[in-house]
């Protein structure tokens, strides 16, 4: 009996929702879906620095850059297309330099359907994707940033430029209004979820906007789910720097009122000295310092690994390892109880 139990749990495909934006967040969930999970991802909407900045200024558009890598990301339609709707026009194609195609077409379809959400619903059709994408909010977020010596910037591309030390962040509408509402079934994902993943991504600017909207902070504070965290391998300019792991978790920590994160993965493969073309990747400084103690006051597992992959001079989170550590924690979860305690580490 106890054999069956295990089999028909391990079975059923774990649900898990991720959150954040950049880079990172598109990388785990290519790997998620190769692995058969029941994917959703929730995608910051304040982002205002490229394409994705000037079709939110010229059209009040929400931002589509992060939202178009995601949708790639889980699409089944053939590489070809794939390429199409990621096609950057050349510098000197003058009101259309900089801009994605997939970029126009989110931001044309939010203009027919009226609403980002229902427009990523119909992209996410027509593009075969498997999981689901939904927006952090229905409409372009401003992200602002509060320095320890008590300035405020306001703009998620402004806030590295100023190299202070961020005391916290928050977000409001375009208007100011600090009244925030987290997007359709966003809440709902995150309450039915096994497990909630935060990152790899930038702490201030990618995971923190989605954090900030209030309906999405209560989720993730009442949630069975279990809360992993994928810590960033390299500090990063003008946000973390001479920031520890337990630095990281801290930030997420004191800006939720409480303590979230059940489980942090972090890496421990060195990158080699010299490696990165410091050029093609300027925001990226030195390798995250190692906190074990202080890991371990913040989050009840501590998941260690050399999680390093490199490649191009840049440094990235390999994907097949850290999907295999997260599906090994969703078996455990769907075993012994979405929120499990545990107290053990492996360091």
């Amino acid at each position: 009996m106890m054999n069956e139990k295990l089999t028909r749990k391990k079975n059923r495909k774990p649900k898990i929702v991720v959150i954040g934006g950049g880079t990172g967040l598109p990388v785990i969930l290519a790997g998620l879906r190769a692995k058969n999970a029941d994917v959703t991802a929730i995608v910051t909407v304040a982002d205002d620095g490229g394409s994705s900045g000037d079709l939110r200024r010229q059209v009040n558009a929400v931002p589509p850059g992060d939202i178009r890598n995601v949708l790639v990301s889980l699409s089944d339609i053939p590489e070809m297309q794939k390429e199409i709707f990621q096609y950057r026009f050349a510098v000197e194609d003058q009101s259309l330099a900089g801009h994605s195609i997939g970029n126009l077409i989110i931001s044309a379809m939010a203009e027919m359907k009226g609403n980002i959400y229902e427009a990523i619903q119909v992209l996410g059709k027509m593009m075969m994707i498997d999981g689901h994408v939904y927006p952090a909010a229905e409409e372009p977020l401003e992200l602002h940033a509060v320095f320890k010596d008590g300035t405020q910037v306001s703009g998620e591309s402004s806030i590295a430029k100023h190299r202070k030390m961020i005391d916290h962040v928050f977000v409001t509408k375009l208007d100011g209004s600090k009244d925030v509402k987290a997007a359709r079934k966003v809440v709902s994902a995150i309450l039915n979820a096994d497990m909630v993943v935060l990152g790899p991504g930038s702490l201030y600017t990618s995971i923190l906007p989605n954090l900030m909207i209030p309906e999405i902070s209560d989720a993730i504070k009442k949630t069975q789910a279990n809360v992993v965290y994928i810590c960033n391998i390299m500090t990063q300019l003008g946000e973390t720097e001479n920031f520890s792991d337990a630095n990281h978790l801290e930030v997420l920590h004191r800006h939720m009122n409480q303590k979230f994160v059940d489980t942090v993965l972090v890496n421990i493969g060195q990158v080699p000295e010299n490696y990165i073309d410091t050029e093609k990747y300027d925001e990226y400084l030195v390798q995250v310092e190692h906190d074990f103690n202080g890991l371990k006051k913040e989050a009840s597992m501590v998941i260690s690994n050399d999680f390093l992959e490199l490649r191009d001079n840049g440094v990235f989170h390999d994907k097949e390892k850290v999907v295999e550590e997260l599906f090994k924690i969703s078996f455990d979860v769907q075993y012994y109880g979405r929120k499990f305690e545990t107290n053990i580490d492996t360091i």
